[in-house]
């Protein structure tokens, strides 16, 4: 299937592993020309020149903190001045930790608020005024199926995710004219260490093992199984591919069919 991605310019947070990584390779398998970031430099070049090796990509790596906004808009000139334009960008970010409500400080909330929200304004601030100067763009963003309906636990994805999803459908909106396209990917249990950091948590708690949490999240999506990070990705090149082309301001659940609602 043509995707229409050669030669394109994809910008991909929080890269150096997990699902956005899995996209990485998605993309460099299609030809696309990569600049990837994340704050661990270490995982991050080794995931990066695992791309050159493998697919011959053209990658720009660096460590940058998406939260201050000024290293984004730094990073940023960096990938223009390198590659001359920025087609895709794919927001991301780590997950806040499990707590419940009482336990979690005020600063707590500042830091998850900033570095699930305000990281994704700070890229869009950025990147959309390149889109809009080469016709147009995709602007993806990874969310959870914590913005249709609340995880236990997970009190502060609940509460500032959705706001991912409200701000890219305003974008939506905005900047149609401009033939940019903004939508949401919201992975449902996925094999990350992410969801080994919840399984850990959650485990000690239940006295059971964390073999036995994985066990009972597989039993309760409809496929009874963990997705792959690899399965996640497809969902994110298809949206950025000529193939999504009319597709914007929508929010993809890739869950296996766990989440119960019908919209």
């Amino acid at each position: 299937m043509e995707t229409g991605l050669k030669d394109k310019v994809a910008l991909l947070v929080a890269s150096s592993e997990g699902i956005a990584r899995a996209a990485a390779e998605r993309f460099a398998a299609e030809g696309v020309r990569l600049a990837m970031c994340a704050r661990n430099e270490a995982k991050l070049a080794k995931a990066a020149e695992g791309l050159r090796v493998r697919y011959g990509a053209d990658v720009l790596a660096e460590a940058v903190d998406v939260s201050d906004f000024a290293a984004v808009q730094a990073f940023i000139y960096r990938v223009i001045e390198r590659f001359g334009r920025i087609d895709i960008c794919l927001a991301n970010s780590g997950g806040p930790p499990a707590k419940s409500f009482l336990s979690i400080e005020l600063e707590q909330w500042k830091k998850n608020v900033d570095l699930i929200f305000l990281s994704v304004v700070n890229l869009a601030k950025c990147v959309i005024p390149s889109m809009q100067k080469n016709g147009g763009g995709r602007f993806i963003a990874i969310t959870s199926t914590s913005v249709k309906g609340s995880i236990p636990d997970l009190v502060m994805s609940n509460a500032v995710r959705p706001a991912v999803v409200g701000l890219l459908k305003s974008l939506s909106i905005e900047f149609g004219k401009d033939n940019i396209t903004f939508n949401n990917v919201a992975p449902g249990y996925t094999a990350t260490e992410r969801l080994n950091e919840l399984a850990g948590t959650r485990a000690p708690a239940a006295n059971v093992s964390i073999a036995d949490i994985h066990k009972k999240w597989s039993e309760e999506i409809p496929l009874h199984r963990l997705a792959r990070p690899e399965e996640v990705a497809d969902a994110i090149v298809w949206l950025a591919s000529d193939r999504a082309s009319y597709i914007t301001g929508q929010t993809i659940l890739v869950d296996g069919g766990r989440y119960p609602g019908v919209a």
